[in-house]
């Protein structure tokens, strides 16, 4: 199922179910949604990590001896599910970072795209094979892929189903970054970003989500905004005080 442990104000999510590669059924997407929910609701956690247990995989995919059983509207309702918990990646106000352990297929690649930065181990395997399956991706990675790694680059690799090593994910921009243990440089990212002003993430985040989808006149008047209005927070103040006066600043999350 999901592990939560938490360090600080950073919080890892651990798909664990290795005697199936951490491949997500029912309960385990279930589980993760859930945990997802927990995490973005709780004002403490400013960093959530997601990862796999073990060495072998992220997470392998949707588990295919689940999907072969479904119909029509049970397929639909998955479908809904896996969006949800993508969704929740995407939209808390919180960076989300994924450490990419192994196989990231599928649902698993879908996730990790979902996710704000992602890093793979230099063993992981990242990549939407649904076509072989006589399906496509239905958690986003048509949507997604298209936006991380560019539309040429994404149909090429979810109508072939072709799987990517971690250099390769790498050079197409799919990962940010390739480490060994990936887990240690994805605790370093979320430490680092949880010492920053909560308030000042929660906000780019949100523009940031916005760069790829509205007009673009009024996506900068939202940022100009927003600019302004950060002044009014002691966050702000804080900071710009500490760089005057040649100190650390603490922010507080106002």
């Amino acid at each position: 199922m999901i592990r939560v442990d938490r360090d600080d104000a950073v919080a890892v999510l651990t798909v664990d179910r290795q005697d199936a590669l951490n491949a997500l059924d029912v309960a385990t997407l279930t589980d993760l949604r859930d945990r997802l929910r927990d995490v973005a609701g709780d004002d403490g956690i400013r960093a959530v990590i997601l990862t796999g247990a073990g060495e072998k995989a992220f997470v392998a995919g949707a588990d295919i001896k689940y999907m072969s059983g479904l119909d029509v509207e049970q397929a639909k309702a998955w479908g809904a599910l896996g969006h949800e918990a993508g969704r929740l990646l995407e939209t808390m106000p919180k960076p989300t970072i994924a450490a990419v352990n192994g196989f990231a297929l599928g649902g698993g690649c879908e996730l990790a795209l979902a996710c704000d930065i992602r890093y793979a181990a230099s063993g992981a395997r990242l990549g939407q094979p649904e076509v072989n399956l006589g399906i496509i991706p239905g958690w986003g990675g048509t949507q997604r892929l298209a936006r991380v790694c560019g539309l040429g680059v994404a149909k090429e690799l979810i109508f072939t189903g072709r799987v990517v090593d971690a250099e390769e994910a790498l050079r197409i921009g799919l990962v940010n970054g390739v480490h060994d243990p990936v887990l240690d440089k994805a605790r370093e990212t979320a430490a680092l970003l949880a010492s920053k002003s909560n308030v000042a993430l929660r906000i780019m985040k949100e523009l940031a989500n916005r760069a790829l989808g509205g007009e673009h006149g009024a996506n900068l008047r939202a940022e100009g905004e927003m600019f302004g209005e950060l002044f009014a927070g002691e966050d702000a103040k804080e900071g710009l005080s500490a760089f005057v006066e040649k100190r650390d600043p603490v922010f507080k999350g106002t």
